[in-house]
Formats: C-alpha cells, structure tokens, sequence
C-alpha cells in the first residue's frame, strides 16, 4: 500500500513530501510535477505569496535514471519566502483557522507555531506526490481533471467569468474572502477498486477523508450527494443494462462511480465545499492570547478567493487515494508486474 507523509512550515526553508510503496519501474518527468505545481499556484484572487514562490521539485531520493527503484521517493519543493524566526509573533487569534485550538492543544503563547504548519502552503507537497500518483494511474488510462462549480454564490460558467471576478474584484475592497464549490472527476476507473466489507477500505470514505483534509474543506459529497436524501429511490438509483460489446452499463450516474464503497466502472464524480479564507484584511474580532482582552483579529498576507487551488490540490488526493486502491487491489513490487494483474482481471471481467 501507498503511504505518504509531509513535513515543513509556510516560512521555512522546505516543504518535503515522501512517498512510500510506490512501484519500481515508473519514469517520473519532473516537469510534469512542476506544471502541477504552477497550476496550484494560479486562478484569480490569489494572494501575494504567489509573486513570490514559483513552486518546483526537487527530487531526491527514490529514483535513479529518472525511474523509480521501489525506495520512499522524496520530494523537496524550497521556498522563497523562508522568513519563520524573524516573523512577529500571532497572538490576536484568527476565527475560522487553527490558530486558537492548536495553540490550546500544543501550549502555544505565540500562534505563529501553530498557523505556521496549518497554513494551505502544504498542500505544496501534496500536489506534488500527488502528481506521481497520476503518472502511475495513467498507465492504467486514469485520468483525473477538476472544474469550479460555484464562487461566492455564482455559478461559474464560461459565459459569465467577468461577473465571477467582479465578485472577487468587491471581496477584495471590502477586505472580505470566497469560498466556493469544485468537483473532480476521475475516468477510465475499472469496477472493483474499494471494498464492501471492510469499512476502512471503502473507497467513497477513504475520498471524503482525505478530501475533508485539505485545509478549509468543509463538506464533500460523492455524485449526486445530498440531493438523493430529497428524492425517491427511484429517481436515484442509476439502471443497469448489458451490452455484449460493452458489458453492464448504466445511462444515468447518479452515484458518482461508486457502489457499496466498491468503483462501479463509471466515471467518478465528488464534489467539494470551501469555505472563505479565514484571514480577513478587515478581521473580525477576536483576543489576544496572552493578555485576554478583546482584539480584532491577526491579518496574515493571504488569498481573497482560492477555490481553483483548492481543486488542483483535490486532484492530487484524489489520485493519491485511487492510486492506493489500485496498489491494493493488483500489488505487485514493479509497474510491468502491477499492470500484468491489472490486465489480467480486466480480462476476467470482460467475460463476467
């Protein structure tokens, strides 16, 4: 199975990321890394730490020849802006971020220790082994894209982009933030990657966890979600046909690729709510930590609206979940070995 673990603070030196239980045999290009990296970077109402950073990787263990060895692969990603011992201290405390509850938590009188490994500046490292997640899955033609459903209330369609960045354009003035609603959608998903009778394997919890992770996430739901609690059975539930060139099919997707927590071999589809940036430029009021009198919030350098981002980065824990379903559903210690299992059960069920 695939673990992953990310280290390093907004304004340190690095972020690092590390990828354990990756198949030998994968070339990487890590330009490919760099583009996703770009695109976690861009989408409008961003803040100032984007004129900073030009985010690219550096990878430094794990592969030889640009192919990987089966060895944790780690992942450097440097940044500019590495100021975090000459920073003033944080101790009028933000509503809506960490800065309070992990400053209780972790005996802080100073919230810069806690906002510091809090702050969506790690999703960095996650975009970035994300990245070696989809270079894996394309090879077995998965593919994975994002698209921003709603910002501020607006519903974002090509016909109205100007009226979504007026929207952006007042929050800004007003010292205000966004939040907004993307989905992402995963195709070329063979049936039978999850479980149905293990509940940590379940494909669907195993996605909404790990999209629920990313900061400032606050709801997910997988297809058409919470609609179906309004609807009859018979309006939800996606009808089964067969075709003896194309095996079982379904016309409708209603249940966003997943069955029992198990891919049903239609496209996956979740969606994601993001609530506004918690760091206004006219900040709500707050206290200060240290002296206990009231005090309006701390205002960090930040976005107005980052919900593009926020979807870049979704795609990455995606393909890191799926990827991980994939691994243990085929094993296998060398990609030529995985994709012989893979190819061989696609097989099997092909004649289902």
């Amino acid at each position: 199975m695939l673990r992953y673990m990310t280290a390093g603070e907004s304004h340190g030196k690095y972020l690092v990321a590390i990828l354990e239980g990756m198949v030998a045999g994968l070339k990487v290009n890590p330009s490919l890394i760099d583009a996703q990296l770009k695109r976690r970077q861009s989408g409008y109402g961003r803040g100032g730490r984007m004129a900073i950073e030009s985010d690219r990787v550096e990878i430094v263990s794990g592969l030889r020849k640009g192919v990987t060895i089966g060895s944790p692969i780690t992942l450097l990603i440097a940044n500019k802006d590495h100021s975090i011992d000459r920073l003033a201290p944080v101790t009028c405390v933000r509503p809506g971020h960490a800065d309070l509850a992990a400053s209780m938590k972790y005996d802080f009188n100073d919230a810069r220790s806690a906002l510091e490994r809090a702050s969506a500046r790690e999703t960095a490292a996650r975009t970035a082994l994300g990245t070696l997640c989809r270079i894996f899955l394309a090879h077995a033609g998965i593919s994975l894209r994002s698209r921003v459903v709603m910002i501020g209330g607006i519903e974002v369609r090509q016909d109205n982009r100007r009226l979504v960045r007026e929207r952006i354009d007042t929050a800004r003035h007003s010292g205000d933030t966004l939040g907004g609603v993307f989905e992402i959608e995963a195709t070329g998903l063979i049936a039978g990657l999850g479980s149905s009778v293990a509940a940590d394997r379940k494909l669907d919890a195993r996605l909404c966890g790990a999209l629920m992770s990313i900061q400032a996430i606050k709801g997910v739901e997988v297809g058409i979600g919470f609609i179906a609690a309004r609807e009859p059975g018979s309006h939800v539930h996606d009808a089964i046909f067969y075709d003896t060139r194309k095996g079982f099919y379904r016309t409708t997707n209603n249940a966003g690729g997943i069955e029992g927590g198990i891919s049903n071999g239609e496209p996956l589809m979740v969606r994601c709510a993001m609530k506004p940036i918690s760091t206004l430029m006219k900040p709500l009021a707050s206290v200060d930590i240290r002296t206990k009198k009231p005090h309006k919030a701390a205002a960090e350098r930040s976005d107005i609206c980052a919900v593009e981002a926020a979807a870049v980065v979704a795609e990455a824990v995606t393909a890191f979940e799926l990827a991980n379903a994939f691994l243990e559903k085929f094993g296998g210690d060398s990609l030529s070995e995985t994709l012989r299992n893979f190819k061989a059960y696609r097989k099997q069920i092909k004649k289902f």
